[in-house]
């Protein structure tokens, strides 16, 4: 038997699972940013018709799976597995989405990392044969993060330069085996993606010390760097073997940081370097340090980043959504923001 093991802590998957479609919903402050045309639906107002902004995360959870699904011409029921999270107390945009769509569902709390940890455990589950055909999200919504983890919006409070916005959005990739090719005769349309995730790293928490609950980038990014510098240990692979190295939501500041950090152990990123907190937003939308929240690599990696491979503008990638793993209870016992990082390697075929 093959073994899935590479090095300290990376797998690699022998069928190469495929990301067979993907979509994305965005707010409207985010659709009006650089990549807005990409996004599937955008929000008008961030209640979308319901009576709390907790209920329409929910609602963007649900719908968001439905797109994806329709796109791969599946019915969302007869899902094998949703596998996804959020920010909000146990997940309760995620558990009662799944709740409503009647599909089984593990739920992941990974903060921001959840959408690279989703699909690294979808492609573990899935080259082991235990799934065929699930869906892998994540979400955030600004409104209920500020809710729960800073100040309500109502108090019109002032952010720090370091400070950085919540994404309203969610992101779910349908996957499926890399053996189990498309046979219909829309094999080749361009509805379907030819971008395998080929294997993965999981992340190490790391905790440099940080209590600033308004400085994530910086809390997150030594995370990054761990989880990558030990995804070229393990694949024996260099930088420039990718043509993209992506992060979730490190922003401007620990972008920088993770660039620097890199930069001190022998290893350039800088060409090839991307944040998804620093393109969701434009900086004429002046939102400090760029976007964070579990909706932020998700939509930027649902609706953007699978379409620019699919376009042929980069053929691999490591994408790799950075988790803050603080919550109101921590924060509250004076408790530092421990970080964590997982990657998946794309590619296209």
């Amino acid at each position: 038997m093959n073994s899935n093991r590479v090095g300290k802590q990376s797998v690699i998957f022998h069928t190469a699972p495929r990301i067979l479609t993907s979509a994305a919903i965005a707010g409207d402050m985010e659709g009006e940013g650089p990549i807005g045309t990409y996004f599937d639906m955008i929000l008008e107002d961030d209640t979308w018709g319901e009576d709390s902004w907790e209920k329409a995360e929910r609602k963007m959870y649900i719908e968001t799976v439905k797109i994806a699904c329709d796109k791969a011409k599946c019915d969302y029921r007869k899902l094998d597995c949703l596998l996804g999270g959020d920010l909000l107390n146990q997940i309760i945009s995620a558990n009662f989405a799944a709740r409503d769509l009647g599909t089984p569902y593990l739920g992941l709390y990974g903060a921001c990392s959840t959408m690279s940890e989703s699909l690294l455990c979808c492609a573990m589950l899935t080259d082991g044969g235990y799934l065929t055909q699930s869906a892998c999200i994540a979400g955030s919504h600004f409104s209920t993060a500020e809710r729960q983890f800073r100040f309500p919006l109502e108090l019109g409070s002032q952010n720090t330069a370091t400070a950085q916005r919540t994404v309203t959005g969610t992101g779910c990739a349908i996957v499926v085996s890399g053996d189990n090719e498309q046979k219909s005769s829309e094999q080749n349309s361009r509805i379907y993606n030819t971008v395998h995730i080929v294997g993965g790293t999981i992340g190490k928490v790391v905790d440099m010390g940080i209590t600033d609950s308004n400085n994530m980038g910086a809390a997150m990014a030594p995370a990054a760097v761990s989880t990558f510098t030990g995804l070229l240990a393990d694949f024996n692979k260099t930088a420039d073997d990718f043509d993209l190295i992506v992060t979730g939501d490190l922003g401007r500041l620990g972008g920088t940081l993770f660039c620097d950090m890199c930069a001190e152990l022998g290893v350039d990123v800088r060409n090839k370097y991307l944040d998804c907190g620093n393109i969701v937003f434009a900086e004429s939308q002046k939102v400090d340090c760029g976007g964070s929240g579990c909706g932020c690599s998700a939509v930027t990696l649902c609706g953007y980043l699978l379409k620019r491979m699919e376009e042929g503008d980069f053929k691999n990638a490591v994408f790799m959504a950075t988790g803050a793993l603080l919550s109101p209870t921590s924060t509250f016992q004076g408790e530092s923001i421990p970080g964590i990082a997982h990657a998946i390697i794309l590619e296209r075929r």
